[in-house]
């Protein structure tokens, strides 16, 4: 059913044209929308320059204000419920003001990492390869669609939920409108502001998610290149020692790949590595104290999307710290004892670099992987585990 609606989360046959660029169809399609690439046309360039102005003052800067501000306006008309769920919300929203700006600014390492993909795909002369590439691109616009699907399901849920309970579910400051007055118009606002929100946030997780796939696609593809060295025992000396220097170089771009790519994402990680523990903690005291049933279930969606944009994204990069070992295997268990010296030279110096694994830090301070995913999220007990002890709860209900 997904695949009618949006065919690009389907894998393409051999007989159409695919490249890795293609995984970020979708993604792209966001992220123009939002005002964060460039337009089509030059003719157009300076409207979606504003546009992109427009876009960001809004929801970078003054929609995470309107939170603050609702605070400082009303703060005696919250319940101690309410101020949980809506901080929440709040400080997240922050998080991903900052992440969205670090994507903006880095819109151009990303165009440079779609060409790097461009000259990876011209290594992809078997039909393996291609199949390989084809799987790939089908699951990073399928990411993207999975996304969208439980990030707009927390939206339309705690929206829905609070107007039928005749409140409003994020409590912005809309000036000039009296939200008593006016329930359902800014409700509604509300909603497209949240959803607008919720989008940006998408995009920043995607984003990270699908280059990192795209590199991993390259890094087995190369895997499966080593372990076929010299075994046509129809070519030449000469032969064999150009398809080793055209794995050294393959292996280069996957290099210049991850380091175009690793300023940014580290930025934008070490930001959801610093709120994980403080949003998950937060929600899961609003839950155990103050929470209804069905604000509970709505809460525990808002969480499991909280652990989506970290998790598939550090538990990917632990793949390719193990898939690095494997290529040094591989390439070691690969037919290079009857080679000359020349090509053993080659390979020994190919194999020191390729012992040395791809890893990707946070700020330059947290190791990318699943061990920090976890130590973050348990923060997020130790937090509750305070609040119990001192009863810090009770005392607000």
């Amino acid at each position: 059913m997904l695949s009618k609606l949006f065919p690009r989360v389907k894998e393409k046959s051999l007989e159409e044209t695919v490249q890795s660029r293609d995984a970020f169809i979708y993604l792209n399609r966001a992220m123009w929308g939002l005002g964060w690439t460039e337009a089509n046309e030059k003719r157009w360039k300076n409207f979606y320059y504003m546009w992109t102005m427009f876009t960001s003052l809004i929801f970078l800067i003054l929609l995470p204000m309107s939170m603050v501000t609702e605070y400082v306006q009303n703060f005696r008309n919250f319940s101690a419920g309410e101020f949980l769920s809506s901080l929440e919300i709040s400080v997240n929203m922050y998080g991903c003001s900052f992440k969205s700006a670090f994507i903006i600014m880095g819109f151009t390492k990303f165009k440079e990492a779609k060409k790097i993909l461009d000259k990876l795909d011209k290594s992809c002369q078997r039909d393996e390869e291609k199949v390989g590439v084809r799987r790939y691109v089908a699951w990073g616009n399928l990411c993207f669609m999975i996304y969208q699907i439980l990030f707009s399901f927390f939206v339309v849920v705690n929206g829905a939920g609070f107007m039928i309970m005749g409140r409003h579910a994020w409590r912005m400051y809309l000036p000039f409108i009296n939200t008593d007055k006016h329930f359902f118009f800014t409700n509604f606002v509300e909603w497209f502001l949240m959803g607008s929100v919720v989008l940006m946030e998408q995009c920043t997780d995607v984003s990270a998610l699908t280059y990192i796939l795209l590199g991993r696609c390259h890094i087995t593809l190369l895997k499966e290149r080593l372990t076929r060295l010299r075994i046509d025992p129809d070519k030449s000396e000469e032969e064999h020692c150009m398809e080793l220097n055209k794995c050294i170089q393959d292996h280069r771009l996957i290099l210049d790949y991850f380091n175009v790519l690793r300023p940014v994402f580290s930025k934008t990680i070490f930001i959801q590595f610093l709120l994980i523990g403080i949003v998950l903690g937060l929600s899961m005291i609003y839950i155990q104290f103050f929470a209804t049933f069905w604000m509970g279930i709505i809460n525990l969606v808002f969480m499991f999307d909280v652990c989506l944009e970290t998790f598939p994204f550090c538990y990917v990069c632990n793949l390719i710290i193990d898939d690095c070992q494997e290529l040094a295997d591989s390439l070691f268990q690969s037919n290079w004892m009857s080679a000359d010296r020349r090509y053993k030279s080659t390979l020994i110096y190919f194999l020191h670099n390729l012992q040395q694994p791809i890893a990707l830090t946070a700020g330059g301070v947290f190791p990318i992987c699943m061990q920090t995913n976890l130590s973050m999220v348990k923060l997020a007990f130790s937090v509750v585990t305070v609040i119990k002890q001192f009863n810090l709860a009770e005392k607000f209900q």
